[in-house]
C-alpha cells in the first residue's frame, strides 16, 4: 500500500487559520508551532510570502 502524499492548502499563496490541517499544515512546513504560526498571520497578515519572511527573520 503507498502512502498518500501530502497534498496542502489548495491556495498556498494564504494560510487558512480557520481549517485545522491548513494550520497543521503550514506549522510544520515553517518549523513552528501553530500558536507561533497564528501570532505572525496576525503581525502580517496571511500572505503566505509575508509569513516565510517574518519567520526568516525572526
Amino acid at each position: 500500500m503507498t502512502e498518500e502524499p501530502d497534498r496542502g492548502p489548495l491556495d498556498r499563496s494564504r494560510i487558512n487559520l480557520s481549517e485545522n490541517e491548513e494550520r497543521r499544515y503550514w506549522a510544520e512546513k515553517f518549523g513552528v508551532t501553530e500558536e507561533r504560526l497564528r501570532e505572525t498571520v496576525q503581525q502580517v497578515g496571511a500572505a503566505t510570502e509575508a509569513v516565510r519572511s517574518e519567520l526568516d527573520n525572526a
